[in-house]
């Protein structure tokens, strides 16, 4: 996962010591979709990112999750940039950026970027006693006073450099069934190094198909993305939810639909049904 490879080779190839895989996604929402592909030039926020043709976005409550992540602003630049400024190697990856620091140290990456959404709309939202992670060894990593943007960061720091993909994995919930996907899940595979995205926004179409955003950060730390879906040119960067096969291809990294998870209820956010708080299941150190 640290080598940046091309958009189409990364699917065939996938980092991080996993087998390639055959496209099986073959599902009607890979063919051509009618009406024009979405334009990232007219979004300055992820609830602006155009939809296909047929499809709405699902109402979310005001002050949840969901609404957070719609109103992230989109930077007006299109290139990717490392920790270090300098631009990422693959640049055929990113549909949109978001328009959220990566810091100056090579830390928020992928995992990382989700923590860091996810500690950013508890800070917005001033929950500040919900904004703990977990590392791999049980470890606690809590946001105590004074409840400061620097304070924030300070514990962010702490977290990117004893969290990860691993530890993430086992403190969320497994979704069990792919097609209740909601804003605020995320698509992840543990390990050292895994891989993490989010899912940014859910739309959905008359006869009930949805269909999804997904955000990423990599290694190195970069900006994070909004990704195109490599398999569809006509429908990125949305994703079917409705697609046949097990297999979500994106740009970097091959996911299957059994990796989807969801924050544990003691955030109790409006948007879904989610079960009770807990911590269970182990990710490979």
């Amino acid at each position: 996962m640290r080598k940046t490879i091309t958009l189409l080779a990364s699917a065939l190839i996938i980092g991080c010591n996993l087998p390639g895989a055959e496209n099986k996604n073959t599902g009607k929402f890979n063919k051509k979709q009618p009406g024009n592909p979405p334009d990232s030039a007219v979004a300055r926020k992820i609830e602006q990112i155009p939809l296909p043709e047929g499809f709405k976005r699902v109402p979310v409550a005001d002050g949840s999750f969901a609404d957070f992540l719609r109103n992230i602003p989109l930077k007006k630049s299109k290139t990717v940039r490392l920790f270090n400024g300098e631009p990422k190697r693959n640049q055929e990856a990113q549909y949109a950026i978001l328009d959220i620091p990566v810091g100056n140290k090579d830390l928020q990456q992928c995992a990382d970027a989700v923590m860091r959404l996810k500690a950013e709309y508890l800070f917005e939202q001033k929950k500040y006693s919900d904004i703990v992670f977990y590392d791999n060894e049980g470890g606690v990593y809590s946001f105590t006073p004074p409840y400061t943007r620097a304070n924030l960061e300070r514990l962010m720091l702490r977290v990117f450099g004893m969290c990860g993909s691993a530890s993430l994995e086992r403190e969320l919930r497994t979704v069990s069934s792919f097609t209740d996907i909601q804003a605020g899940d995320v698509l992840i595979r543990g390990g050292f190094p895994g891989h993490a995205e989010i899912v940014t926004d859910v739309a959905i179409n008359k006869n009930g198909e949805k269909i999804y955003l997904l955000a990423q950060s990599y290694m190195p730390a970069q900006d994070i993305h909004i990704v195109k879906n490599p398999m569809n040119d006509d429908f990125s960067p949305w994703y079917s939810a409705e697609s046949e096969g097990n297999d979500i291809i994106t740009p970097e990294y091959l996911f299957t639909k059994n990796q989807l998870r969801r924050w544990p209820g003691r955030w109790k956010e409006a948007g879904g049904v989610v079960e009770p708080a807990g911590r269970s299941g182990s990710a490979g150190r």
